[in-house]
């Protein structure tokens, strides 16, 4: 019998699973799929012998988070091993031009200051800057919002700082990207190198914030650059499976939780699968979903969760993502070969030309010219192709969740907004059409195409809602200690021995388990 039951199986659910699991405690995991792993998920999606990552693929947050510290040396054990990329990320404008971000600090300053007198420098002072501020950061990133060691932190701080230190640190943190570009960087080319990099905190230029978290991804990739599991992501997942397991937990697929079973004292003791079987968790409930999931479905029966249904109808998701897959002959032949090291590449006009895509897919349309984000695993991870092929990995972090136009007008919108393979097979043309401007012969390289749209996403996993990978919108009135609810605590819920986590939770979403590890840590 369980200790703990674990409805879910993406990244936290594993992160927690696995450290419940080494300190002794009988855990159940349950995934309503057939496999584990929630957005890491991979396929010979195009051809056999061709090992894409479905959606997820870039670790860079895991190596850096409190759990591959915990967890590394067991996963290791298990056959977990990384590959490293030589160059983390680079953007290619549509006129040719393209600039790169390495791991060392001393090439990047040198590079950026070749570029605009200044900006080398600017950029210095900035990581340097972000470094001292790094404890506090990275607790407002990843510790327990809501506690006492939390409290006292930032009255440390605040003495240290002085009340007015303090609050301009928070200023200067609120800080939108294009705000923190535009005034401090001479150079359209660095804009546009950092621009893309807050679509994947589920941001754009204009959010909140949004320009601490670009400063935090450059700062991520020069410590840990961008790292993908040697032989596909499914890899992590085997060596999670064989730690939990080694350590008597047991983990069930095809076991869709329908339902959590509240007692008359208010307290979880288990769960009910849709197939009428109940399972008992004889210490707690610990469910990774969205709270759509959480209350709207598996708490629907339990009276007193009326208020936070009607909360949780407020929970909004954000921008969605499309994934797109090649199998090619080669690698493609960039007009400048360095980009050929690149593990991410971004494509775009820069800074106006993410914010004119987002503006877009928000409004419901589709971006007539998105930010794409190209994956090259098979520069430094040739296994994943037969000898001498490649394999792409593209992702489009600014597709609408229900499409009500296209902003160039060449696509017909479908009934009911609703993304059909016409749509997404057009809209993937699009975005092929770019890679052939940059990539000779491209559409010679081609043995297979894979396209994934956000319903084909949301389709293989019930919690990307309308596409959107991040477990919801990571706008400033949803996040910190306003997520997943602004009356929610923590991991926490109402329901006593029931506790939530997942990307709709705090700290957000990214594949570091945070969220995972900090309810772990506090049940132990």
């Amino acid at each position: 019998m369980a200790e703990y039951v674990i409805a879910g199986s993406g990244i936290n659910a594993l992160v927690a699973a696995s450290l419940l699991a080494l300190k002794g405690r009988k855990v159940l995991v349950l995934e309503r799929n057939a496999t584990i792993g929630g957005c890491i998920r991979t396929e010979e999606a195009t051809l056999p012998g061709f090992t894409h990552d479905v959606m997820a693929t870039t670790f860079v947050l895991f190596l850096l988070s409190p759990a591959a510290k915990a967890l590394m040396p067991e996963l290791t054990k298990r056959g977990l091993v990384f590959a490293h990329p030589d160059i983390p990320t680079g953007v290619l404008r549509p006129d040719g031009t393209s600039l790169v971000l390495r791991k060392e600090r001393a090439a990047n300053i040198a590079a950026f200051e070749a570029l605009a007198s200044g900006d080398g420098q600017q950029y210095a002072a900035d990581m340097e800057t972000l470094g001292a501020n790094a404890p506090l950061i990275f607790a407002l990133l990843g510790g327990q919002l809501w506690s006492w060691t939390m409290a006292k932190f930032m009255l440390r701080e605040a003495w240290r700082r002085g009340p007015h230190g303090l609050t301009k640190f928070f200023g200067g943190a609120l800080t939108s990207a294009r705000h923190w570009l535009q005034p401090y960087y001479t150079s359209e080319l660095f804009h546009a190198l950092m621009a893309p990099w807050v679509l994947h905190t589920g941001l754009g230029p204009e959010s909140t914030y949004s320009g601490q978290m670009a400063k935090v991804i450059a700062f991520a990739l020069e410590a840990a650059g961008a790292p993908i599991v040697q032989g596909g992501a499914h890899n992590i997942l085997s060596a999670f499976e064989a730690l939990i397991r080694d350590h008597g937990g047991e983990i069930r697929t095809n076991a869709d939780v329908a339902e959590v079973i509240v007692d008359e004292a208010g307290r979880a003791t288990g769960v009910v699968l849709a197939s009428g079987e109940k399972i008992t968790a004889n210490e707690g409930v610990i469910c990774s979903m969205t709270p759509g999931q959480l209350y709207g479905r598996l708490l629907k029966s339990w009276a007193p969760a009326a208020p936070l249904r009607e909360e949780a109808r407020g929970f909004v998701h954000g921008k969605a993502n499309m994934q797109i897959h090649y199998a090619l002959k080669f690698a493609p032949q960039w007009a400048n070969p360095e980009l050929g090291k690149v593990a991410l590449l971004h494509l775009t006009p820069g800074l106006d030309g993410v914010s004119k895509a987002v503006n877009e897919a928000e409004r419901g349309m589709l971006p007539a010219e998105p930010t794409i984000c190209l994956g090259q695993p098979t520069a430094f991870d040739p296994s994943r192709a037969p000898a001498g092929q490649a394999i792409l990995w593209l992702q489009l972090p600014e597709a609408p969740r229900h499409i009500k136009g296209d902003a160039a007008g060449e696509i017909a919108p479908p009934a009911g907004g609703i993304w059909t393979e016409a749509v997404r097979e057009a809209y993937a043309n699009r975005i092929e059409a770019i890679l052939c401007r940059h990539i000779p012969d491209f559409k010679d390289l081609v043995l297979a195409r894979r396209c994934y749209s956000p319903a084909d996403l949301e389709a293989m996993n019930v919690n990307l809602v309308g596409g959107d990978p991040y477990g919801g919108a990571c706008t400033i009135d949803q996040f910190f200690l306003w997520r997943p609810l602004r009356s929610t605590v923590n991991h926490r819920t109402a329901v006593k021995r029931l506790y939530h986590i997942g990307a709709s939770t705090h700290p957000g979403p990214g594949l570091g388990g945070n969220s995972g590890f900090l309810l772990a840590n506090a049940l132990t």
